[in-house]
């Protein structure tokens, strides 16, 4: 099976070099310094899987309360020293007024501040990089960046725009459901059904392994909801096999190859960082297990969504000075088989470095959640591997994309 898996050369003008900003290199970017931003926790819940799983009835207020009260009790953290919160979620109704409540009630005094994000998919690794600014830029010493969503009680809605605007077609395409814009990559980049079938197993396999052996217990911080401890994802599926998923229906288009086993689930969960300057946690005699560096955004064109990744992740190492080789780990969001399939041999990195236990496909993609999730993800992969570096990156609704660079200080 993984021979069939080769990596294509790049399409001639597709990835454009990067060049215009100043280059660090890997050994600058392990250097340390007192203006350094410092990931110094960073934890997940278990994930639910949408409408059956054992976060169905848990709304984004109560989940995000659970996971702010487990955090507070995890660190021993003194809740008045964070100066500002931003969480990251897409389709919760108020979603300032619920993550404010949230934070209040999970005993963060009320003089600390809070925002609320969305960039759709990448909402999680928006809420980091806007705390990140702020640590950078001197108006905070200490944040809370955190993803949410509960795809179970706030599915996507149908968005609307006047006929004035969806008269333009990319603007049309922008809104289109996201199913849609895997089978436009699938058709343009002939990404046929049994790859996307090939690439799926990867990351169930993956997860599953994971599973059993318990790697996932690292990253995930139990929580009390309504008397019961949820502590183990009840989204992944043992026994996955290409047989299986070749037998499924097409999900979105009659005659397409998005099913629902090669294309990420849906579900509900929250993931959590605590970030700083270094100065700030040396003296407070903090954990430090990271960095973050720097991260990019990109817009491509909307009904090829997926690919943007192919975009985003060239333009984060050039701004750092990288070369694709440089990375460890990479943690790639899989919206879709289609389109991972697509980034994963455009960019021509070794499918051993991404996801190295499984991605969304395998473990479902709360929209807000993910872009959070995959730093935690990563960062204990790293640690856990004795690596440096990772990259993150994921594809976003109505066509953008994006990527970040963080570094491990903690080792095994």
């Amino acid at each position: 099976m993984f021979s069939r898996l080769t990596a294509r050369r790049p399409a001639q003008g597709f990835v454009r070099a990067y060049a215009t900003h100043v280059a660090k290199g890997r050994t600058q970017l392990l250097e340390k310094r007192p203006d350094d931003v410092v990931v110094t926790f960073a934890k997940r819940t278990a994930l639910g899987r949408a409408r059956k799983g054992q976060l169905k009835d848990v709304p984004v207020d109560e989940l995000l309360t659970a996971l702010f009260k487990a955090t507070l009790e995890k660190t021993q953290l003194n809740p008045s020293l964070v100066e500002d919160i931003c969480v990251g979620t897409c389709h919760p109704p108020s979603p300032l007024y619920v993550s404010r409540a949230a934070a209040i009630a999970a005993g963060f005094p009320v003089q600390v501040p809070i925002s609320t994000v969305n960039r759709l998919c990448s909402s999680g690794l928006q809420s980091i990089v806007t705390v990140s600014n702020a640590i950078k830029a001197q108006q905070i010493d200490v944040g809370i960046a955190a993803g949410v969503e509960s795809m179970s009680l706030n599915p996507r809605p149908t968005p609307e725009i006047v006929s004035g605007v969806a008269q333009h077609p990319q603007a049309h395409d922008c809104v289109q459901p996201m199913g849609w814009t895997s089978e436009m990559v699938a058709r343009a980049y002939n990404i046929p059904r049994q790859k996307q079938d090939e690439y799926a197993l990867i990351s169930h396999t993956r997860a599953a392994n994971a599973v059993k052996s318990g790697i996932f217990s690292e990253e995930i911080i139990p929580v009390e909801i309504r008397g019961a401890t949820v502590s183990v994802d009840d989204t992944v599926r043992p026994g996955v096999s290409l047989e299986s998923l070749a037998g499924l229906k097409p999900a979105f288009l009659e005659d397409g190859a998005s099913t629902a086993g090669n294309s990420s689930g849906i579900g509900d969960g929250a993931a959590i960082a605590i970030l700083s300057s270094r100065a700030k946690a040396e003296r407070e005699g903090w954990e430090i297990l990271g960095k973050y560096v720097a991260s990019a955004f990109v817009g491509v064109e909307p009904r090829y969504m997926g690919i943007s990744p192919v975009a985003a992740i060239p333009k984060v190492l050039a701004k750092v000075g990288l070369q694709k080789e440089d990375v460890d780990v990479y943690e790639i969001n899989e919206a879709f088989a289609s389109q991972f399939a697509f980034c994963v041999e455009q960019l021509q990195i070794p499918i051993e470095k991404i996801n190295p236990n499984g991605g969304s496909i395998a473990l479902t993609h709360p929209l807000g959640m993910t872009g959070t999730r995959q730093v935690v993800t990563g960062l204990v992969q790293l640690r856990r591997q004795g690596g440096d570096i990772l990259c993150t990156s994921m594809c976003i609704g109505s066509g953008m994309g994006g990527a970040a660079v963080f570094v491990n200080e903690a080792r095994p």
